[in-house]
């Protein structure tokens, strides 16, 4: 009896392990079934074998999707294998090439084994260059599946065949012209993308190329700098629009896409569109044509257009930027330190008139095309009441984007959006020096530099402000004589330095911001924060 109980148990497991194999081969074939089904429902385009790897695959293409199913190979028990099948979305492939067996220094021609697939991985908020290969011998089945992919992706009409490019060889560490030979020229050479370009020579010259060149050549453009270079081609974009339009005096929509290649010292619009400084992300999301609407302010002073952008500091912010102009011989990180410090160490307020014009959601109206709606937007400027107040102010920023970076990973202005069509208006009062460093010291926190009394702040659809002194930043004493640059308006007066997208510019008057719905689309997709954090270590 006891040599019989172990031979009935061993009856019973093999009963077990053959029900258990059936129900897995029969949860198999349901999830064979039902994506299937799925690809049926998105129309099969086409259906072969393939070798991914050393396994063969039973690979299904739709128009959406590439889905690989392994070929199940049975145990030794008669069991069968279950493997789980890989799916990758179209509209995460920027390329398709044939792959060929060739000898050492053969050029062309070669045995064909198959094509690969070059497409993008998310890794975080980082976009990364992945391959998938799909090997078959038979050339005839390998170029049917090559020019329907390609037929495919030429699908995607927001990608672009042809760029209009300019680099800034002089941004941060002169490093703009090897980012883009090393990261971003290959993998537009992949896409099939062709490229003009421009390596400018003088601060103005994309503006003045943009002034000249036929757009209408070209898919999109693209930038390769700081934030200096970006807020001159994003400038030069609607400048160019309002010409092409005739409209001289109302900003216009621009009509090509402006894409950011990371390249400078800080990138606040590249970190706010991208979440990242990564040039290879950014080229990424170009070449995948992910597109994004979002808003800009004009800068205006005595009613002539001083320039367009993205965000405006003055007072602490501008101060800081001009000190920095003044010592271009440092490093960048050595120049920004020593103009923060010697800004606190000298902090003062402004006496100044600020007025705002609080945001309404009537004033989001958009075309039917998501241009600004300009006559709604002037008479519901005209309709409501400004809120002004006259006092002491250490800084007073403007901005319509989140200005993420990695020294403030949620944003100098983390309650606005790229496109909620206002600005986030932020407002810091005279307080001590301790308070004020407190305050900063919070950007690079998850939460609470605005929890101070002396910090107010609002979403605004306009601002004005107006300094109730003459007394400039250019007239202060200080101890070198370095000379200031040409203010970009001449005043008789003493000038206020502004820090517009990183940009330092003077003006000498009263400065009206305009915020414009959705007037530059860019490259990118909408982040919340930032990648990391950076510690600075002078506060």
């Amino acid at each position: 009896m006891s040599e019989e109980e172990p031979r009935g148990e061993n009856r019973n497991t093999k009963k077990k392990e053959k029900r258990s194999g059936v129900k897995e081969e029969e949860e198999e074939e349901k999830r064979e079934a039902d994506g299937q089904q799925r690809a049926e429902s998105e129309g099969v385009v086409l259906h072969g074998i393939f070798k991914l790897g050393k396994k063969s695959h039973d690979v299904l293409l739709t128009r959406t999707r590439l889905t690989w199913t392994p070929i199940r190979p049975e145990t030794p028990t008669g069991n069968m294998c279950v493997l789980q099948p890989g799916v990758m979305l179209l509209q995460d492939v920027y390329a398709v090439k044939v792959k060929r067996r060739r000898a050492v220094g053969q050029q062309s021609g070669g045995a064909v084994l198959g094509v690969a697939l070059f497409c993008c991985r998310r890794r975080g908020k980082r976009l990364e260059e992945d391959t998938v290969h799909l090997h078959n011998a038979s050339a005839e089945h390998t170029h049917t599946w090559y020019n329907t992919l390609k037929e495919l992706l030429t699908g995607f009409s927001t990608r672009p065949r042809y760029l209009k490019v300019f680099i800034n060889p002089s941004s941060h560490k002169k490093e703009a012209v090897h980012i883009y030979r090393e990261h971003v020229a290959p993998l537009f050479k992949m896409a099939d993308i062709r490229t003009d370009i421009t390596v400018t020579e003088r601060k103005g010259h994309a503006l003045s190329v943009m002034k000249e060149c036929k757009l209408d050549e070209y898919d999109g453009v693209v930038c390769v700098g700081g934030d200096g270079s970006v807020t001159e081609l994003c400038h030069a974009v609607i400048l160019r629009a309002q010409i092409d339009a005739g409209s001289p005096d109302k900003p216009v929509k621009a009509v090509l896409p402006l894409g950011i290649i990371p390249a400078g010292s800080t990138d606040v619009v590249s970190c706010s569109v991208h979440g990242v400084r990564d040039p290879v992300t950014a080229a990424l999301h170009i070449v995948l044509g992910h597109l994004l609407q979002v808003d800009m302010c004009s800068f205006s002073s005595l009613g002539q257009l001083v320039h367009f952008g993205f965000s405006a500091m003055f007072g602490f912010g501008g101060q800081t930027l001009a000190r920095a102009e003044k010592k271009r011989w440092m490093p960048s990180s050595r120049r920004r330190e020593y103009a923060l410090v010697k800004t606190l160490a000298r902090l003062r307020p402004e006496d100044c008139q600020l007025s705002f014009l609080p945001e309404k959601k009537s004033q989001r109206n958009l075309s039917k095309h998501g241009a600004p709606d300009q006559k709604s937007e002037s008479e519901s400027e005209d309709e409501e009441s400004w809120t002004t107040n006259q006092d002491l102010y250490l800084s007073i920023s403007i901005m319509s984007i989140p200005c993420l970076s990695p020294h403030a990973p949620r944003g100098l202005a983390p309650n606005t959006r790229l496109a909620n069509g206002s600005a986030a208006l932020i407002a810091v009062g005279n307080t001590s020096r301790s308070e004020f460093i407190k305050h900063l010291k919070r950007y690079s926190s998850s939460s609470g530099q605005f929890s101070f009394p002396f910090v107010e702040t609002h979403a605004v659809s306009a601002v004005r402000i107006r300094p109730r002194s003459l007394v400039g930043f250019s007239e202060e004493s200080e101890e070198d004589g370095d000379s200031k640059s040409s203010p970009i308006i001449q005043s008789d007066g003493a000038t206020f330095p502004w820090n517009i997208d990183g940009e330092l510019i003077e003006i000498g008057n009263e400065v009206l911001v305009r915020v414009h719905p959705q007037l530059i689309t860019l490259y990118g997709e909408d982040v919340d924060e930032a990648e990391s954090t950076v510690s600075c270590s002078c506060i």
